[in-house]
């Protein structure tokens, strides 16, 4: 429908997480609940104290950012509970499995990338770190050492090859070419 602000719900994401990924979600939920929050509360009372509200800028602001606080303490509570941590490497550590770190080449440029399949909530483009769910990682998802896949990208058809597969659980275990 033309004009209006509906927008069907998005696939579901998956409710994994590494221990890594729990830490931060619970730091940052404890960051807003107790740093944040009361901080805001006593600038939006203080915007409060100055007067006529329909026209103090400083508390419509403080208003806004105190609901945004409180939707995403509400969000973090929720996804917290729902989420399932993920700590033990898989049992076959040769092969790339929810938690692993990969090294890949992309076979028709010869680009080397190192990323880690993590959960969609701690992605990090700067780390490396691809969501489970994105295609690349659901393509690699149970392929060893060797393996070439095609994978459709943004970019579009990517041929790719694994490299080498390893888990944090593991650090003396790196699966390499030889």
């Amino acid at each position: 429908m033309p004009g209006t602000r509906y927008r069907p719900p998005g696939s579901p994401s998956t409710a994994i997480i590494t221990p890594e990924g729990q830490r931060a979600l619970k730091v940052e939920l404890d960051e807003l609940w107790r740093v944040r929050r009361p901080e805001v509360v006593i600038a939006l009372a203080a915007a409060a104290a100055e007067g006529d509200r329909s026209e103090n800028a400083e508390y419509t602001y403080r208003k806004r950012q105190l609901g945004e606080i409180d939707r995403r303490v509400r969000y973090l509570t929720r996804r917290l509970e729902s989420l399932r941590v993920v700590s033990d490497p898989p049992s076959d550590i040769r092969r790339v499995y929810f938690g692993a770190f990969v090294e890949i080449e992309y076979v028709d440029t010869g680009d080397i990338s190192r990323l880690r399949i993590v959960g969609p909530d701690e992605t990090s483009a700067a780390k490396g770190w691809i969501s489970v769910d994105a295609p690349l990682a659901r393509a690699l998802l149970k392929r060893g050492v060797d393996d070439e896949i095609e994978v459709e990208l943004p970019a579009g058809l990517r041929r790719v090859c694994v490299l080498s597969v390893r888990y944090d659980r593991a650090p003396d275990v790196l699966i390499d070419k030889d």
